[in-house]
């Protein structure tokens, strides 16, 4: 069976045994779940804890930067030293809803780069509608990580690419109105790219409108091979071998 990796699920918002099940199933077992805030980081760590292809993350998304104190912070940054911790993250900006201040976004997200920095780990980074300030602050930042549900142009992830960052591409790609994400898909080197699902967002294509679960990641990896003219199994093989990379992880043997 081919091997399927999905780097951003929020299974702290779904039953995730069932979710996980139904998902190696379909061949999917290496997944990041990503916290959003100070309340889901510990749930989304003792996930990981409970299963053995199953990574964290640990962070404020940038809607919940304005409850992210020094308090808050410094119990994200005891929680990102845990073994099961492979990331920084959910954070970033988004300038769509701004359900927390601008000045704040910023500032909370450059605590995260420092954080990630101080415990040499990748960034899980969001952003909406904060394109140039988010890669102003990235180019200048000296982390590494990756750039998740990525919708923005392909200078933009060439630029960022050229700063060792992954693109990870969400169920967004397989939309019909998504034909200027999928040029980008096919433009990107081959070994700077993930797939995700965003569980329980963005559901793909044939799915859409749905609750979205790790198992339809396979939808997107079924585009990428048709967009790069490959065999599914090239697609599940090089976006294996990134999101080891990416999160320095190793997956383990398959039951």
């Amino acid at each position: 069976m081919l091997t399927f990796t999905d780097s951003h699920c929020h299974l702290t918002m779904a039953d995730a045994a069932a979710a996980l099940d139904r998902a190696r199933a379909g061949g999917v077992r290496g997944f990041v779940v990503p916290a959003t805030k100070l309340d889901d980081s510990p749930q989304a760590i003792a996930i990981a804890q409970q299963h053995p292809d199953v990574w964290a993350a640990a962070g404020f998304h940038p809607h919940d930067a304005k409850d992210c104190d020094d308090a808050a912070f410094a119990r994200i940054e005891a929680l990102a030293k845990s073994d099961r911790v492979v990331a920084v993250g959910e954070c970033g900006l988004d300038y769509h809803y701004m359900h927390s201040p601008r000045e704040t976004q910023i500032a909370v997200f450059e605590r995260h780069i420092g954080l990630a920095k101080k415990l040499d780990l990748p960034l899980i980074v969001h952003n909406r509608e904060s394109t140039e300030d988010m890669v102003a602050i990235l180019s200048k930042s000296g982390a590494r990580g990756v750039l998740h549900s990525y919708t923005e142009s392909l200078e933009v992830a060439q630029r960022l690419v050229g700063l060792g960052w992954y693109i990870s591409f969400s169920g967004i790609v397989t939309f019909r109105t998504a034909e200027p994400l999928r040029e980008v898909a096919r433009a990107l080197p081959r070994d700077r790219v993930l797939i995700e699902t965003d569980t329980p967002y963005l559901a793909p294509v044939p799915y859409r409108g749905k609750e979205n679960e790790p198992a339809y990641v396979v939808k997107i990896a079924e585009l990428l091979a048709s967009l790069w003219n490959v065999p599914l199994d090239v697609v599940a093989q090089q976006t294996t071998v990134n999101f080891e990379r990416a999160f320095g992880v190793t997956l383990p043997l398959a039951q």
